[in-house]
């Protein structure tokens, strides 16, 4: 080789690779993001409500330090803490963070450092700052709904859970079913139900939203897992409005029948998918009174879908509250847990303690609302095409951009490539 440093030969040319260019870093949309950190104070706010019982004259990284780095890590896709060995060298986050990253064990440390009373008023908390939020508003939709999370160690409260058939945890979310915000993050052991403790939740978040707003209307949504005696009760307690999934039984059958009849004879005379409803009242043996009931009858060409639902929404059709409302907690609740879950990492809860792994939870949250935040400054610029993005894309197009760092005495440059193909988006975000 003619060159030590060429890799191959394309036709007549060399092709040369070494370590000779300046410090770049690929996570050049740092500044994008500590900038709405400093517009919103999101993670300051939470950093306050964090015990601190390290002797603060050894102290290096601050709470507010050790959080701000664990969730500016998650938005750009570093889900571990051990990560952070890939960017003690990178400028860009050192600038942002004010000097050296917190190292693995003392993020450990901080996830650790919480106990069940700690978790008790991050998530008080939490309600608080969701509840500030509601100024102006004459009515908000409450979505409920839990999804799993497979532990492989020996995670505390990793338990089986019969109907997932797995080991694992159980993450129960309360979502703005309008603004997509989360009003709550829960983490539960692995074998609850999917009705565990959420009646006492919901009150709890009821309760503190009339405290402040006598006169919101509040809306429940969720699937049949939530059906149950106490819920009921609470939403004749509190005046509630709601729309929840009740699963299927002998008794309601006998509500369908006829018309499953009906509808599957439909089907074989005019070969075509064929969709009616039916409303009646329903009381199950645990309910304090009878509730108004309904039930979608289907049939697909490859048998019967049979749907029963309850709900107390005047003034509207058995369909329209079905399309016009329920079936809508797939976008506004379902595909936010997703994001939370799939794209935030809050599936990575690896720590021994539950109280820790809870913790991990309420971070990934965070995360996510950080990117809610982003996302209201995206759909206020002029690319369309961006306002369709969910996480993972936010994060591939927009924040992961090379860039350099030019300090002089009285600037800092950032730097970004030429190439970025959504420059023109990154800047309407940052002069926002």
């Amino acid at each position: 080789m003619s060159n030590k440093d060429t890799a191959f030969y394309r036709k007549n040319q060399s092709i040369i690779v070494d370590f000779s260019a300046e410090e770049i870093s690929t996570d050049g949309s740092l500044v994008l993001l500590e900038k709405i950190e400093r517009q919103h104070k999101l993670i300051k706010h939470f950093s306050k409500y964090i015990p601190d019982h390290r002797d603060q004259s050894r102290v290096t990284h601050s709470v507010y330090h050790q959080l701000k780095q664990r969730v500016f890590m998650l938005m750009l896709g570093y889900e571990d803490a051990n990560d952070v060995s890939h960017l003690n060298n990178d400028p860009i986050f050192m600038d942002v963070l004010q000097g050296e990253l917190a190292s693995q064990p003392t993020i450990s440390r901080f996830e650790n450092s919480l106990d069940k009373h700690s978790i008790f008023k991050l998530m008080n908390v939490w309600i608080d700052n969701y509840v500030s939020g509601l100024q102006g508003r004459k009515a908000v939709i409450i979505d409920i709904d839990a999804t799993d999370d497979p532990t492989y160690g020996q995670q505390q409260l990793s338990l089986f859970n019969g109907y997932y058939g797995q080991f694992m945890y159980n993450e129960l979310f309360f979502h703005d079913g309008q603004t997509g915000q989360i009003i709550l993050p829960v983490l539960r052991p692995g074998n609850s139900h999917s009705n565990k403790w959420y009646v006492a939740l919901l009150k709890r978040v009821v309760e503190k939203i009339r405290a402040k707003y006598s006169e919101m209307k509040i809306t429940i949504r969720t699937d049949s897992g939530f059906s149950g005696a106490a819920f009921y009760k609470l939403v004749d307690d509190y005046n509630l409005f709601y729309a929840t999934g009740i699963a299927s039984n002998n008794v309601l059958k006998t509500y369908t029948k006829d018309l499953e009849k009906e509808v599957k004879d439909t089907y074989l005379s005019k070969k075509e998918k064929h969709q009616s409803f039916i409303s009646f009242n329903y009381k199950a043996k645990s309910w304090h009174k009878s509730q108004q009931c309904y039930a979608k009858v289907e049939s697909t060409g490859k048998g019967m879908n049979i749907r029963y639902f309850a709900s107390n929404i005047e003034e509207k059709t058995a369909k329209q509250i079905y399309f016009g409302f329920y079936v809508k907690r797939g976008e506004a609740s379902e595909n936010r847990i997703k994001e939370v879950k799939n794209m935030c990492f809050s599936d990575r809860l690896s720590n021994h303690r539950y109280w820790a792994n809870f913790f991990r939870l309420i971070i990934s949250s965070l995360t996510y609302e950080m990117f809610l935040l982003l996302k209201q400054k995206i759909k206020q610029t002029s690319v369309e095409v961006a306002k369709k993005w969910q996480i993972n894309s936010i994060r591939t197009y927009l924040l992961k951009v090379g860039a350099k760092l030019k300090i002089t005495k009285k600037r800092i440059y950032y730097q970004l490539s030429k190439s970025f193909v959504y420059k023109d988006l990154f800047r309407q975000i940052i002069t926002q």
